[in-house]
């Protein structure tokens, strides 16, 4: 059962990611033909962002690979301080923002992660404010028609 289940998380999530790479030709084309007036270009726009925030983060989570002793020293060259990460244990578990150190001036989780992830939830939050401002103002126009007839 527990197999069955990861095969489907992997099979949407992949079904995720190509749908997103095709949204990303519409959403080029939308800025110029106007597009962006409409929902779906909105709806769009968030499930790529909320896509590239969720595949930024994994690449924050496991950027320390899976020993993060072995990958300090053998993959990046630099020194492992364990009583340093031991201290600070709690802080590297955290889901945001992400850091994983080897020591005090080298983390494993690239600079650029951690905004990218702020933008991409930013992007997301402004695409769905947006998306509710259509839908209101849907239901407000039928309301309208409504009560005219």
């Amino acid at each position: 059962m527990k197999e069955a289940s990861t095969l489907a998380v992997a099979v949407i999530l992949a079904a995720w990611l190509v749908w997103n790479l095709w949204n990303l030709f519409p959403l080029a084309i939308g800025l110029r033909n106007g597009s962006w007036r409409r929902a779906m270009w909105w709806t769009r726009l968030c499930s790529v962002s909320l896509c590239a925030g969720l595949a930024s983060w994994v690449r924050g989570v496991f950027g320390g690979g899976l020993n993060v002793r072995e990958t300090c020293l053998f993959v990046h060259h630099e020194r492992y301080d364990a009583k340093y990460w031991n201290s600070h244990a709690e802080e590297f578990r955290r889901i945001f923002p992400l850091h994983n150190k080897c020591h005090a001036q080298y983390d494993l989780v690239p600079a650029w992660i951690n905004p990218a992830i702020m933008t991409c939830a930013l992007i997301s939050l402004a695409a769905m404010t947006v998306l509710l401002w259509f839908g209101t103002t849907h239901l407000t126009r039928l309301l309208r028609k409504e009560n005219q007839s």
